[in-house]
């Protein structure tokens, strides 16, 4: 079955993590992701946990594309990539500001090449602006955008999350940013330049909280895994060891809690009614359901709530979710054959369209598995590879 962006040419020359996954979401559906990587490699094929000498997290974020190596900084491959714009619908990149420009390959350059051509271009802090020549990562946009301020103990300092959150925010962005700009260019023959700064989308995310300051002069503060909005919210620990966490956005499950619990006076009080006002008596809610679930194991729990109606869920670690029967039944994890490591297991495409589903054809390949296969197209021949690799150009 044809996927749903067959036909669609995307080039990948960012590092690390926001554009690259922008792009792997596109290949899950069908386009053709070409990865250019510098002769040395995408800098994540080294970051994080390995395998005999493979990274791991590249054999995800690396899946379904064709990687070739590119010196972009000679005039031998600035001319090559010219010639892959040429017939590319996407080109997403994430030097930083003024870079592609000092090469000859900005915007006016590439769209004289390709009027169609959409840019995406991924930086920390945006194209322009009094920040944007600063090295921009996603640590620092879970700081500036008031996400590290919101998260921790009250009496704690701001914590930053243990893993790429800003950047996947901003890789599921940009990845509609594309969308949005080829489906402008139906009705305009026109392609365009996507400015995506990281700081932005994570910022979206977090709620009201620009709205409240601006209108009510107030700022959100830490309260660890509570809410200010309703209670009981909380992680609590079984009798067995293990943790759960317990939700109560909506007011009826409020009171399937507390009945469950043993508790039903508090839904007698004047307070119980507002989830904003059952967040005051937090301590007194946490006690009541913490204290129920530190008697029980945690296979007790989870089935007490569920017959009750009542939103609970176990706290997982990575080997908990490959064994879970609801990651099972959808599909959330795919086993891949690999040509490096056989077959691994990692995160499958991420949703199900009915009629065109995404698939992940491949692992992420080995550095410029694809370079002269690419190439080829565009009349290198192997003497010119021998060539180029010769100067740098490419491994």
């Amino acid at each position: 079955m044809a996927g749903a962006l067959d036909g669609m040419r995307v080039i990948d020359t960012a590092t690390l993590f926001a554009g690259p996954l922008a792009a792997t979401l596109l290949g899950d559906f069908g386009a053709e992701v070409i990865k250019i990587e510098h002769p040395r490699g995408d800098p994540v094929r080294h970051h994080g946990a390995q395998k005999d000498g493979v990274g791991l997290w590249w054999k995800m974020i690396g899946r379904n594309k064709k990687a070739i190596t590119l010196y972009l900084g000679a005039p031998e491959g600035q001319d090559l990539f010219r010639r892959l714009v040429a017939d590319a619908d996407v080109v997403i990149e994430n030097f930083r500001p003024g870079t592609l420009e000092k090469w000859g390959l900005g915007y006016d350059e590439l769209s004289r090449i390709n009027p169609g051509l959409v840019l995406a271009r991924v930086t920390g802090f945006g194209q322009f602006g009094p920040y944007a020549s600063r090295p921009g990562f996603g640590t620092l946009a879970e700081a500036m955008s008031g996400f590290a301020a919101i998260t921790g103990e009250p009496d704690g300092p701001p914590t930053l999350p243990p893993f790429g959150l800003a950047d996947g925010i901003t890789a599921l962005t940009t990845a509609f940013a594309v969308m949005t700009a080829l489906r402008a260019r139906e009705q305009t023959a026109r392609g365009q330049v996507v400015d995506m700064a990281i700081i932005e989308p994570i910022l979206t995310l977090l709620g009201p909280q620009i709205i409240t300051y601006d209108q009510l002069g107030t700022l959100q503060r830490r309260t660890g895994n509570r809410s200010a909005n309703n209670a009981p919210r909380n992680t609590y620990r079984t009798r067995d060891g293990k943790w759960v966490a317990v939700s109560t956005s909506a007011q009826s499950v409020a009171e399937r809690v507390m009945q469950l619990v043993g508790r039903r006076e508090f839904l007698d009080e004047p307070w119980f009614d507002s989830g904003a006002q059952r967040a005051e008596h937090a301590d007194e809610l946490d006690e009541a359901v913490g204290g129920w679930i530190a008697q029980r194991d945690r296979a007790e729990v989870i089935n007490a709530f569920d017959a009750a109606q009542a939103a609970v869920a176990p706290i997982y670690d990575a080997a908990d979710v490959l064994a879970d029967p609801q990651f099972q039944a959808l599909g959330s994890i795919a086993t891949v054959e690999d040509d490096e490591l056989g077959p691994i297991r990692m995160q499958n495409v991420l949703f199900r369209l009915s009629e065109t589903p995404g698939e992940i054809r491949s692992a992420g390949p080995a550095l410029g598995a694809h370079t002269a296969e690419v190439l080829a197209r565009y009349g290198v021949t192997a003497e010119d590879l021998a060539t180029l690799r010769g100067k740098g150009v490419i491994k």
